[in-house]
């Protein structure tokens, strides 16, 4: 019996499937690399691209249907059929060129014969991809340095728990333009560690066309977007982060690809099935973009050296898998709600894509034992987590994706002092897996929708955000947005992510240059300044945000895998629990103080008040003084409890006080 199936005996039932899946993929992992390792075998990109040779140049396509294929650029004044590429085995193509002829930086195109036409295409492998700022057509950049980057992260390792800083280099800038790798690694790496968090996860990291998809309709794989600067200028930001101890993750981008035959992939060798599924199965009906054939070996083969090429090359220290729940179902999971176990074992489930995110999660485990990787999946498919050589996909974490949806659901539709607490513990804690926990990423913010802060506190807070001003829907607005980032933060799962800005309370929403907007920045920056000026309430969101993730880390709150209720009281809006040793009381109640309100404590010792939303230093009223204590001793109840005073719409963090010295002389 699969481990898989002792640890989880509800899946019994389907323990022939998951015997076939394991058995599909030791077939692909044998045929792919025999008895050697996925790592020796995921090396498409030291073959085909440009390289410099003994002879100078060389240069290598895999296009099987092609009937000649031809290097054009500014070395030959884009002569089209110039210079022609000689046919190898395989469908592969060759072209040596002098050591003159080219140099970094050189602009080439592809140029595909096939049938009676020619194509223009970007190369396949192609490693920094740019826009002519005239003529506004893309083109390829050779991009092969003789001298190594001088990596300084020999000895850097990612640590766990995750918190995760999400960010978009482009974004986050204050100015009404595209920001660099280089003002990211210089202005925002240092405010990511300087609130504690210990790896930033990178959005639009791989070549798009369309600035506004933000990344996920990828049209080269190999390159790193020049609209952020040079390859090596994000090195630099990689090995900066590393310095800093903070991890690299991308966001990676393999459950589909941009339709553009110049700017892509897609019928790169006059076929539609190059790459892809033939006719319906190739085309998403919801992203207009192309589906991926993953049965095929050679695309096999591009994508695990993709992934195997982003950590050798960059140091990435892992991924954040974009669309999985689409990967793994024929029809894409589109409107459909999973109601029983049998939807996840059906024939809609794709297990070719299965066995490529098997694939690919062993590789990355060959290539970096250490590395991360991240599930986006909607739709709570049974292994996801589980070891591949358990009978699972082998992911370490997937996306608590309900938990935004929970929030956003919430503060739109219901008023809080209706919040149920009994349904919003169940939400918090009813996972199967190890989860990434989080109140809203970048999804949340996206133009038609707002951040949680703006829709806590509206048009008000263009007006009432200084620190000398006070009303209620600004005071709610602060309160509610520190105890749902405490509240998810803590107990909603076995990591935390927050999307950049968001932690000081971001206003308004995202929306990136475009017709329709007039191709302005406006919403599509950071404005770092609310928190810098120093006379508005968003540095005091931040001050707490930096105060909750340095306590959680300090107290290893996470390495605890759940949290154990202590008390829930629906009628009272009172929610208690314990984790990593502290203890976590929040009152939602609108008006309502509880004074001396018994909570029960594992820990029969006094209790020390650790951190408070009602900090007057994060924008609070100061009703609980930090450092105070609460007696363990409980007149008439069973039992360790603490008597503790709650304001409303408050949270608190108690921690064992440590035992006294003994002073007495010796």
């Amino acid at each position: 019996m699969l481990p898989i199936i002792e640890r989880d005996r509800v899946l019994q039932p389907y323990e022939s499937y998951f015997e076939r899946q394991m058995s599909q993929f030791a077939r692909m992992r044998a045929s792919l690399a025999g008895a050697g390792r996925l790592m020796d075998f995921a090396n498409a990109h030291e073959f085909y691209g440009f390289h410099h040779s003994q002879n100078g140049w060389v240069y290598r396509e895999w296009a099987p249907a092609a009937d000649g294929v031809y290097l054009m650029g500014e070395f030959n004044g884009w002569g089209e059929t110039a210079n022609p590429l000689t046919p190898l085995e395989n469908g592969n193509w060759e072209l040596t060129l002098p050591e003159e002829a080219l140099h970094d930086g050189s602009r080439v195109l592809t140029v595909v014969h096939n049938g009676d036409k020619l194509s223009h295409h970007i190369p396949i492998y192609a490693r920094r991809v740019v826009q002519d700022t005239v003529s506004f057509d893309w083109l390829c950049e050779v991009w092969d340095p003789r001298e190594p980057y001088p990596w300084t992260d020999a000895d850097f390792r990612t640590q766990r728990p995750l918190y995760i800083y999400e960010a978009h280099v482009g974004m986050a800038t204050e100015e009404y333009r595209v920001g660099s790798y280089r003002e990211f690694a210089d202005q925002v790496l240092p405010r990511v560690q300087d609130l504690g968090y210990n790896a930033v996860q990178l959005m639009a990291i791989m070549e798009h066309p369309y600035y506004g998809s933000f990344g996920y309709q990828v049209s080269n794989f190999y390159a790193a977007s020049s609209r952020f600067g040079y390859p090596e200028e994000l090195k630099y930001l990689v090995d900066k982060a590393h310095s800093m101890g903070i991890a690299v993750l991308l966001d990676l981008v393999h459950s589909h690809a941009v339709k553009n035959t110049v700017e892509g992939i897609n019928a790169f060798d006059g076929t539609e099935y190059q790459f892809f599924h033939k006719g319906p199965m190739g085309n998403h009906p919801a992203w207009d973009t192309k589906c991926f054939d993953y049965g095929k070996p050679q695309v096999l083969h591009f994508l695990l050296s993709n992934l195997k090429f982003w950590m050798t090359e960059y140091h990435f220290d892992g991924f954040r898998f974009d669309g999985v729940t689409s990967m793994l179902y024929h029809d894409h999971a589109l409107g459909a709600a999973f109601t029983n176990l049998g939807m996840y074992f059906s024939p809609n489930t794709d297990a070719e894509a299965i066995t490529y995110l098997q694939l690919a999660n062993t590789l990355i485990r060959e290539v970096r034992p250490d590395a991360v990787t991240i599930a986006e999946d909607m739709s709570g498919m049974p292994g996801m987590c589980v070891p591949v050589m358990e009978g699972g996909i082998g992911f370490d974490y997937r996306l608590g994706m309900g938990l935004p949806d929970m929030w956003i659901r919430l503060v739109k539709d219901r008023r809080d002092e209706d919040w149920n607490m009994d349904s919003l513990w169940h939400e918090l804690t009813a996972r199967m897996a190890p989860t990434i926990a989080y109140v809203e990423s970048h999804d949340q913010a996206l133009v038609g929708d707002q951040t949680i802060m703006f829709r806590l506190a509206g048009a008000r807070m263009y007006t009432d955000m200084d620190r000398i001003c006070h009303n209620l829907f600004i005071d709610r607005a602060i309160a509610l947005h520190k105890m749902l980032r405490l509240l998810t933060m803590s107990a909603g799962g076995n990591g935390y992510l927050n999307f950049m800005g968001n932690e000081f309370g971001h206003p308004e929403w995202i929306d990136f240059p475009r017709e329709g907007n007039g191709w302005s920045y406006h919403y599509c920056r950071r404005q770092w300044s609310l928190v810098e000026n120093g006379y508005l309430k968003f540095s005091l969101l931040n001050d707490f945000d930096r105060a909750m993730i340095h306590l959680a880390r300090e107290r290893q709150i996470l390495a605890q895998p759940y949290a154990h209720l202590l008390r829930v009281n629906c009628d009272d809006h009172v929610l208690a629990y314990e984790r990593g040793g502290l203890v976590f009381v929040f009152n939602f109640h609108p008006q309502k103080t509880h004074v001396d309100y018994v909570i029960p404590v594992i820990a029969a010792r006094d209790h020390v008040l650790l951190l408070s939303t009602d900090d007057g230093a994060f924008g609070g009223f100061d009703n609980l003084c930090s450092g105070s204590v609460c007696s363990a001793y409980v007149p008439g109840h069973q039992g360790p409890a603490i008597r503790v005073c709650l304001p409303p719409r408050t949270a608190a963090v108690f921690g064992v006080k440590p035992p006294q010295k003994d002073t007495k002389d010796t």
